[in-house]
């Protein structure tokens, strides 16, 4: 369920970052903090961006920042971060991007219930853009367990 993974610590508000590298490196360090993903995860996703260009900047302003479970993945889990100020990844639709939810599954099924509710949440303008506003971590959870189910 994606409330058990969004949990307040893995969640960073208004984070300022000077670009798209330091946007994923703040997602993914969430992650690392815990134990959640190795450093090499974070190293993968950047040759990822590198090599695959901007597929991960799924919709408008949202990244979903992610890398193969065998690069370091030690548990399934996710972070969010919303950004001060948007940054440009390179997507000529999407850009600027003002949230990136890092994501980090173990398989290639087990993520899945957590990533349909997640596609739920995106589709909802006024929540999505009340996470993306969000100025305290409980705002984002009470929406994040509208989608929990």
């Amino acid at each position: 369920m994606l409330n058990q993974l969004i949990t307040r610590d893995v969640i960073k508000l208004n984070v300022h970052c000077e670009n798209w590298k330091q946007a994923i490196e703040t997602g993914v360090y969430l992650l690392i903090d815990k134990g959640f993903v190795e450093k090499r995860y974070y190293e993968s996703i950047i040759e990822n961006f590198k090599k695959m260009g901007t597929y991960m900047v799924i919709a408008p302003g949202i990244v979903l920042s992610h890398a193969r479970p065998e690069n370091g993945v030690n548990e399934m889990s996710m972070s969010l971060i919303t950004l001060k100020n948007p940054v440009e990844f390179g997507s000529e639709l999407n850009d600027p991007v003002k949230l990136v939810i890092t994501l980090a599954a173990k398989d290639s099924e087990t993520h899945l219930k957590a990533l349909s509710q997640l596609m739920e949440l995106f589709m909802n303008s006024k929540d999505l853009r009340e996470i993306i506003q969000a100025s305290n971590k409980n705002e984002v959870i009470d929406i994040i367990n509208k989608y929990s189910y």
